[in-house]
């Protein structure tokens, strides 16, 4: 059966490798029984150089044993003839025994060589499941993505990044859990998801980010409100009012408490509400003035069941971030999607 050369290549130096690694494990944990040349030996398998290497020479020797033939076994690997009879050479020194006897009629196993070859076949053998175990792996990281973010980036943003996702990877299914920035991060460093989005000052202890957008928080109000006839506010007057706020933890408050902290802070909250829906619903009841962000309040300007109110001599901005757990860059389906949002939002 034909050999693919290229995959079983690297399964091989792969199986090769981790061998290594078990016999640095082992090695260590019996450190007071080695000799010098079993020392010699580990560092022998663990050099870079030297795994693929084995790995092709026992590609070789299968070769060798199917067809009786050097330059027929060099070519079904994807070597020349002289390569890989130097590579049988060298690994002939290295045992100190004859793997085969050469002819002008072909090349055939001695018994040493058999030997070997039986155990070639075992690492070949071993790195068809290793290669079948990765791609497996592969194709379960990339039939789902997990995505985690607050409730603006959810409600206004996602969407139409993850329905251009779905064009490029119409195979991974896509769930997306909301909550303030805090849940965001929480869930993240509980394995919960692959790729979360917060707003905020700052990225959440445990996890690293770029930023993808800038937004700006702007004071609403309904417009029988008092307010609406106004041209400014100051920043006294906007912390020295009771306001309709989101909850302690979302990026929202986090900004608006720390641009209002020098202005002797936020009063206490005429409401606080978990979601950005109701705070917007009870500004329009005319139950007071809030604060959001201005990607949330496109349609309400527009329709003027909200009035937006200036403030003067406070920075109501914020940056907006992807993150993921610290040192672990995303991959698969969420990379893609992290690129997808860069080329979005011109980043």
């Amino acid at each position: 059966m034909p050999v693919d050369v290229p995959g079983l290549r690297a399964g091989c130096v792969a199986v090769w490798a981790l061998s290594a690694v078990l016999l640095a494990v082992v090695t260590t944990a019996r450190a007071g029984h080695w000799v010098l040349h079993r020392d010699q030996a580990r560092a022998h398998l663990l050099d870079p150089a030297v795994a693929p290497f084995h790995g092709c020479v026992s590609m070789a020797l299968l070769a060798v044993a199917r067809h009786g033939s050097l330059g027929r076994a060099a070519r079904e690997v994807g070597i020349s003839q002289p390569a890989a009879s130097g590579r049988i050479r060298s690994m002939e020194r290295l045992l100190g025994v004859a793997l085969l006897d050469r002819s002008p009629r072909g090349s055939r196993l001695t018994d040493a060589g058999a030997l070997v070859t039986d155990w070639a076949r075992r690492v070949v053998e071993a790195a068809e499941a290793f290669d079948a175990g990765a791609q497996a792996l592969r194709d379960r990281r990339d039939s789902r993505l997990r995505v985690a973010a607050s409730m603006t980036i959810a409600e206004y943003l996602l969407p139409g990044w993850l329905i251009a996702l779905r064009a490029d990877r119409p195979g991974t299914a896509v769930s997306l859990l909301a909550g303030n920035s805090a849940a965001v991060a929480l869930r993240l460093l509980a394995g919960e998801a692959d790729l979360g989005f917060v707003e905020g000052l700052s990225i959440p202890e445990g996890l690293d980010g770029t930023v993808i957008a800038h937004d700006r928080l702007v004071v609403v109000v309904a417009p029988s409100h008092p307010w609406a006839r106004r041209d400014r506010l100051t920043p006294g007057e906007l912390a020295g009012t009771p306001l309709i706020l989101r909850e302690h933890g979302s990026g929202t408050r986090q900004v608006l408490d720390a641009a209002l902290a020098v202005h002797g802070g936020l009063a206490r909250p005429l409401l606080e509400l978990s979601s950005t829906t109701a705070v917007k619903g009870a500004a329009e009841s005319g139950a007071g003035p809030c604060v959001l962000s201005e990607l949330a309040l496109g349609e309400e300007l527009s329709a003027r069941r909200l009035v937006k109110v200036p403030v003067v001599g406070v920075r109501l901005r914020r940056q907006l971030r992807a993150v993921w757990p610290a040192g672990h860059r995303p991959t698969g389906p969420a990379r893609d999607l992290l690129s997808l949002t860069a080329r979005e939002t011109g980043t």
